[in-house]
């Protein structure tokens, strides 16, 4: 959100080096691999202003429209992106994963360590269960999105800044083959097709 300051700014102006910034790495003490990390989400802030955008080429609108850009605010927990069109503020995180077994890995990326998910579920009151693949974890989290629905269809959701309040507990000896996202009303797992550079879909069960 920090580089798109008006609605002029379209996908061609941004730096992708600096989009899906994430906080971190966050080293937990005795994290092995093997292990699990489990990251309640007890509290998400949001900025009152947000960004959505729809890039040329991506997502299933991105190959019928042009590039457009679309500032939205939020008061009140309802986002408003124009006189007509209101919905509720649901505050997520597009990107929580932790560091892969040996190398590096971009944050646009999603796979058994998590990343870029950009599951809905994956909002205040969540907890996302991660393997361990690195020695301390080294967890990344960030990506704020103020409100997105089953995917980013244009490209982007409504990005927006913002500040969390999270929890991580370790959990030894148990690890799970891919993320799960576990809520009071459902238990979600990750699965990403076409290997690790490409993002995850999330099924429900």
């Amino acid at each position: 959100m920090g580089q798109v300051t008006s609605e002029a700014v379209t996908h061609e102006h941004i730096d992708s080096s600096l989009i899906n910034a994430a906080t971190g790495p966050i080293y937990v003490r005795g994290a092995e691999p093997g292990d699990a990390l489990s990251v309640t989400l007890l509290e998400i802030r949001r900025d009152a202003l947000g960004a959505a955008m729809c890039v040329l080429e991506r997502g299933r609108l991105g190959r019928r429209v042009t590039s457009a850009t679309r500032l939205c605010h939020v008061e009140d927990g309802l986002m408003t992106m124009n006189e007509r069109v209101t919905f509720p503020a649901r505050p997520m995180f597009g990107v929580i994963g932790v560091a892969p077994e040996s190398g590096a890995i971009s944050t646009l990326a999603a796979g058994r360590h998590g990343g870029n998910m950009d599951d809905n579920s994956n909002c205040a009151g969540a907890t996302v269960h991660l393997a361990v693949l690195h020695p301390g974890g080294l967890l990344g989290i960030g990506d704020v999105h103020a409100s997105m629905g089953d995917g980013e269809i244009s490209g982007t959701g409504i990005e927006i800044g913002g500040t969390a309040l999270i929890r991580v507990e370790l959990v030894k000896g148990v690890a799970s083959a891919r993320p799960i996202t576990e809520s009071q009303h459902s238990i979600v797992t990750h699965a990403t097709a076409g290997g690790d550079n490409r993002r995850g879909d999330a099924h429900r069960v």
